[in-house]
């Protein structure tokens, strides 16, 4: 059988979701071998000895996709290049991990339940699945004035249960909801928290990240 009917036999074989395929040519000769070696330059061909060579095919972009080492097969058939194929190893396809979603006001829900019952102030933040979402989000959460976080998909705010600055749990919520309704998603966190603060003559508490106020 020639090469390409080998390597057509070996397609047949591979299951569905194959990725990469691992092949070893066997010549009589080092200098077939060598002749091969440059026909088969594309799939960039490595020496295990001087009579065998291995290379890969892959549909992932890796090395020469399946097509195109039938081609390259082929032209060892066609400069009668004898030898022997073999496949000595595959992978499949890993499967893409399913992200689980819950909504934003879900999330909130979660995050503030964690809290201690006598908490009073919260500094929290919104991670967006995209940064496609940061004006959408910032405008539906005005009333929370969220801050983004750099160039990245953060919005942080902050929130008082009782008295002081931020806004109020259920206004957090509120905007939240609204960003659901959007179909804004991402991720809900209290980076810190206060309890039974006791503002006087302040609007609430002040934190310093890297020298600026929060």
């Amino acid at each position: 059988m020639s090469l390409v009917g080998w390597w057509r036999e070996f397609l047949e074989e591979l299951p569905e979701d194959w990725e990469r395929a691992e092949l070893r040519l066997q010549f009589g000769s080092p200098e077939t071998c060598d002749r091969a070696s440059l026909l088969l330059g594309p799939a960039e061909p490595f020496k295990v000895d001087p009579k065998t060579l291995r290379f890969a095919a892959s549909r992932d972009g890796s090395a020469q996709g399946p097509d195109a080492i039938t081609r390259l097969l082929d032209r060892l058939d066609r400069a009668r290049i004898r030898g022997t194929i073999e496949l000595v190893g595959s992978e499949r396809t890993t499967p893409e991990p399913e992200r689980v979603t819950i909504s934003l006001a879900a999330a909130w829900d979660t995050a503030v339940k964690g809290l201690p019952p006598d908490w009073s102030d919260l500094f929290g933040e919104i991670e967006l699945i995209s940064t496609a979402y940061i004006d959408p989000a910032a405008v539906l959460c005005v009333p929370i004035n969220p801050r983004r976080e750099g160039t990245s998909a953060r919005l942080r705010f902050r929130s008082a249960r009782v008295f002081g600055y931020g806004a109020s749990p259920g206004m957090v919520r509120r905007c939240l909801e609204r960003c659901d309704e959007a179909g804004i998603s991402g991720t809900v966190a209290v980076l810190r928290v206060l309890s039974d603060s006791r503002p006087v003559a302040t609007q609430g508490p002040v934190w310093l990240s890297a020298g600026k106020t929060i």
